[in-house]
């Protein structure tokens, strides 16, 4: 399983960033994949995840803290997920990281849960 992730970067508060996550290496299309962060100092936070369109349902899950701001989506035949974010804010500085193999069942969703994991892509909301 390999995963890397791009388009992190310094953007100012209020403004948007596509994050791709490009899968390989494993049966992509039959699973959940789940985007985190982490903040200096503080703990993974998962953020959106979303289901398998051929083994489950495609439904995506939003934690509360970007719902409405961040959109999650995938892409099974070019083996990439993506998180679209907008109205950036200086709290959303982190380091994202997608996973592959965990639940994706609800808003709430952990690191522990999942198995593989990307090397992430710094994030920073600055002006």
């Amino acid at each position: 399983v390999q995963l890397v992730e791009s388009g992190g970067g310094l953007v100012q508060p209020g403004g948007s960033l596509r994050l791709s996550c490009t899968a390989s290496r494993f049966t992509f299309d039959n699973y959940a994949i789940g985007w985190f962060r982490q903040a200096p100092g503080k703990e993974r936070e998962g953020l959106s995840c979303i289901r398998s369109t051929e083994t489950s349902d495609g439904r995506t899950f939003d934690a509360d803290s970007v719902k409405g701001r961040f959109t999650i989506s995938r892409d099974n035949a070019k083996n990439m997920v993506y998180l679209e974010m907008n109205n950036l804010k200086p709290e959303d500085t982190a380091v994202y990281s997608c996973a592959v193999d965990g639940p994706c069942y609800s808003s709430k969703f952990y690191d522990t849960e999942y198995e593989y994991w990307g090397q992430g892509t710094q994030v920073t909301v600055s002006s």
